[in-house]
C-alpha cells in the first residue's frame, strides 16, 4: 500500500511535467495565420530547448521562439549572427492567447540576411 501512496503523486507529477513541457511545442498554442512584426533585439539565446529572442516593438516587448536549435542552425542563424540592438522582422505565427507575447518564427530578417527555420511553412500570400 505504501508503494501505491508514493505511486500516485510521483505520477500525477510526472503528468504534470511532461504537460508543461509540451505547452508550446507542436502549433496549437499558435494562431494558424502569419504575421509580420519589426523590433529591435534586447536578448539572445541560442540552445534548448529553443533558441529565442527578446525584442522590443512599438507594442511592447515580445519573445520570438526560432526553431529547434538543429534547425536553427541549419537556417544559418548561429552564436554571432545577430547582435542587441539589431533590428528584426519576424514573420510566423503569434499565440492565441492575446496575453501572451510570443511568436514563433517562420523566419527572420535582419539586415539583408534572411534566416528560414521552417521553409514548408512560409506562406509569403498572408
Amino acid at each position: 500500500m505504501r508503494c501505491f501512496a508514493l505511486l500516485v503523486p510521483v505520477t500525477l507529477t510526472a503528468l504534470l511535467w511532461a504537460f508543461s513541457a509540451t505547452a508550446h511545442h507542436g502549433w496549437n498554442w499558435a494562431e494558424s495565420e502569419q504575421t509580420e512584426m519589426t523590433g529591435t533585439i534586447t536578448e539572445i539565446y541560442i540552445g534548448p530547448p529553443h533558441p529565442r529572442l527578446m525584442i522590443e516593438t512599438e507594442h511592447g516587448p515580445w519573445q520570438v521562439d526560432l526553431g529547434n536549435p538543429r534547425q536553427t542552425r541549419d537556417a544559418g542563424f548561429v552564436e554571432g549572427e545577430a547582435a542587441v540592438g539589431d533590428l528584426v522582422l519576424i514573420r510566423g505565427h503569434r499565440s492565441n492567447n492575446k496575453d501572451e507575447h510570443i511568436i514563433k518564427a517562420v523566419r527572420a530578417t535582419i539586415d539583408d540576411r534572411v534566416y528560414t527555420f521552417y521553409p514548408s511553412l512560409l506562406r509569403e500570400d498572408q
